[in-house]
């Protein structure tokens, strides 16, 4: 029989490459894309992996990428949304340009590959799409409305889907990580603020005094790619996958609490009460 096929987004670091390397050690054929494949030097050395190019934002490059996956594998079985980035700072602070795309990429970028891969999983009647989501998708934190923003769409869109993607066999999952270990914060990260709005300079001093310890206890990506993996191939229909302790704590208390309990939670735990 031959291998099942994946086809990551975004595995050019973090939890994009932990999956890719994590399902090729499973026997799995891959597709790694990334914006800048030309980059890439240890994925390119693995069996069974190709390395290609494809930009969420250029939809010639996903169609190139989905031609070029069938024609070495034959199809694909499980596609992973997980190309995506986030922001921070005042939404005020931000230009349309820059909220723009931080939609563009984290969901009509999502919403561009989820629609080329569509027609291939109804021709074979089965197909799993994983998107990574968020904690963040669940439960918000202050100066990230953006990201927020794209999270809960994500959310929204999958659990819609899931009624669509049942009529011809095929499943859709969304994982949920909490903070991970990966270059997000830095290079994946796009802080915008403005000085001069003093309103909200105490608000940015304290979550960005909050975020170091938050980030020192994140998980590695390997937990998230395992956790992709378990829905990728359980055969369940179990939407939402937790991906790190932190998150699991989360969601447990977002279950529990009203939102002025949560909201008054996240004050006191940025020092904003």
């Amino acid at each position: 029989m031959a291998n099942n096929t994946i086809l990551i987004t975004g595995s050019s670091s973090g939890i994009g490459k932990a999956t890719a390397k994590f399902f090729q050690e499973k026997g799995w054929n891959v597709i790694a894309t990334m914006r800048t494949p030309e980059k890439e030097e240890e994925l390119t050395k693995l069996d069974n992996v190709l390395v290609t190019k494809l930009d969420v934002q250029d939809e010639a490059t996903i169609d190139s990428a989905i031609k070029e996956a069938q024609s070495k594998f034959g199809k694909i079985d499980v596609l992973v949304n997980n190309a995506g980035y986030g922001t921070m700072g005042p939404v005020e602070a931000f230009s349309m340009d820059a909220i723009k795309r931080q939609f563009n990429v984290n969901v009509i970028g999502l919403l561009a590959v989820t629609k080329a891969v569509l027609p291939h999983f109804r021709k074979n009647k089965a197909g799993t799409i994983v998107n990574i989501s968020s904690i963040g998708g669940k439960v918000t934190f202050p100066l990230i409305s953006l990201y927020h923003g794209t999270k809960f769409a994500v959310e929204g869109i999958s659990e819609s889907m899931a009624f669509e993607m049942a009529t011809f066999g095929g499943k859709i999952k969304i994982v949920e990580p909490g903070a991970i270990r990966t270059d997000f914060a830095s290079r994946s990260f796009d802080v915008q603020n403005d000085e001069s709005m003093s309103e909200y300079q105490p608000m940015v001093g304290s979550l960005m005094e909050a975020f170091g310890p938050m980030l020192e206890n994140a998980a590695d990506p390997s937990v998230v790619a395992e956790v992709v993996y378990e829905a990728a191939t359980d055969g369940t229909d179990t939407l939402r996958y937790l991906a790190g302790e932190d998150a699991k704590a989360l969601a447990q208390q977002r279950k529990n609490a009203s939102d002025e309990e949560m909201i008054a939670g996240i004050k006191k735990q940025f020092g904003l009460a």
